[in-house]
């Protein structure tokens, strides 16, 4: 594909150094994007420049992905009103070993003349003191060219400090290295990236003679103007045992109908006319185009089992026809995330041993009925349910055995009120 052309009908251009284009059409051009390990896992925000990186790579040429393990330790100031949080060399170090294994499931790094390659920015700086440092970097930009920078002016007033000041002589200098080692002659990355990625252009030009290039992504919002990648539990990471996959799951049903276009072409790797022909196939049903789009990336990200886990927790969430045998079916790592999603109570498994009557279950040890009386009218009524059978009687006793998986129990106090108690 024309790589170019490939983010223009996508939205996923905003801005470019001229020349590049003649340089991709050459032949394979070898380009990079960097990543700070300032996280514990990597975001769906973060999947925009890993969309890059893989269109990039699937047009023939070759992507580095950079960690950040110098640049991570001083913190970018680009979008940030304040200086950040310090994070330890510990933490920095640990969330770096992890978003290295999460970038290999999404960038091909095994095979091919343009297989991907991984570099630690660390390495360049490792062995510098600070005079090398000082002589061979800092004397590459003028602090005014520096101030001009859109990531420092918007800092001034509020204040900076020299270490985040100097974030773009580093990224600057990583650009250099990766010109020199690599034959990288480009730097990819968010639209709020360009004056870092320039001034490493200009690292390229004044220290060794060269041509360098950059483009760009725009910065992706929603419809209502609020930032992506976020829900109101906050990030929404790539690594399920942060965000699960039915969370995930959700948060493309959830996502406005004016957004699935955009989504669409962002995080998709369906051809333009595919896309446009589920469109118009799909113009009146946007449910179902959310609902396509929500199980292209819970596949991608994470996997065809934990797409059909979300659906076996989906159906027991909101489905009228779930079955004891779908309840029964379902595994540990399901129930509990089902036990996320609705009320939940804790009970000693002691309790349990011994056996209790349903109505003391419902009304002393969880607060499912507000008393045993309710309790029994409910059961009475023929309302309540325990692991989807339907319980008779007040002295019905409910033990151990009970339990699924030997630690969850699903009680239903009608159609629409459901729980899990969960045995410690």
């Amino acid at each position: 594909m024309d790589f170019l052309a490939e983010l223009n009908w996508r939205g996923m251009l905003h801005d470019s150094i001229p020349g590049i284009e003649q340089e991709l059409q050459q032949g394979m051009v070898t380009g990079y994007i960097g990543f700070d390990p300032t996280a514990p896992s990597l975001t769906i925000g973060n999947y925009v420049q890993i969309m890059l990186l893989d269109l990039f790579q699937r047009s023939g040429h070759r992507p580095i992905v950079l960690m950040g393990g110098a640049t991570g330790r001083i913190g970018d100031p680009s979008g940030k009103d304040k200086e950040r949080e310090l994070k330890s060399y510990d933490e920095l170090d640990h969330n770096l070993r992890h978003q290295m294994e999460q970038f290999r499931k999404f960038i091909n790094f095994d095979e091919g003349p343009n297989q991907a390659l991984l570099v630690n920015n660390y390495d360049f700086y490792k062995d510098m003191n600070v005079l090398d440092f000082l002589r061979t970097v800092g004397k590459t930009l003028t602090v005014n060219y520096m101030m001009n920078k859109e990531s420092v002016k918007k800092r001034i007033e509020t204040g900076i400090s020299f270490t985040e000041f100097s974030y773009q002589l580093l990224q600057g200098y990583d650009f250099q290295c990766l010109y020199e080692q690599q034959g990288c002659i480009l730097q990819m990355g968010g639209s709020d990236q360009w004056g870092n990625i320039t001034s490493g252009t200009e690292f390229v030009r004044r220290n060794l003679g060269g041509k360098a290039y950059a483009i760009t992504t725009p910065l992706l919002t929603r419809s209502d103007g609020k930032k992506f990648g976020k829900s109101e539990e906050g990030n929404i990471w790539l690594d399920p045992n942060l965000t699960s996959p039915y969370k995930f799951y959700q948060f493309w049903i959830n996502c406005d109908d004016a957004d699935i276009p955009l989504f669409t072409r962002y995080f998709t790797l369906f051809s333009r006319e595919e896309i446009e022909a589920r469109e118009a196939a799909l113009a009146d049903n946007p449910v179902e185009r959310k609902r396509l789009l929500a199980e292209e990336l819970t596949i991608r990200i994470h996997s065809q089992e934990d797409y059909e886990a979300v659906l076996r927790v989906s159906d027991m969430l909101f489905s009228k026809n779930a079955t004891r045998d779908n309840l029964l079916g379902m595994q540990a790592s399901e129930l509990a995330i089902l036990a996320n999603e609705i009320p939940t109570f804790a009970l000693s498994k002691e309790v349990l041993s011994n056996g209790v009557t349903i109505a003391d279950l419902l009304a002393e040890h969880t607060q499912i009925s507000d008393s045993k009386s309710a309790a029994r009218n409910a059961i009475k009524g023929n309302a309540i349910s325990v692991n989807k059978e339907k319980i008779s009687g007040h002295d019905v006793v409910i033990n151990h055995e009970w339990l699924l998986h030997g630690k969850y129990l699903m009680v239903e106090n009608g159609k629409k009120n459901k729980y899990i108690i969960i045995a410690a």
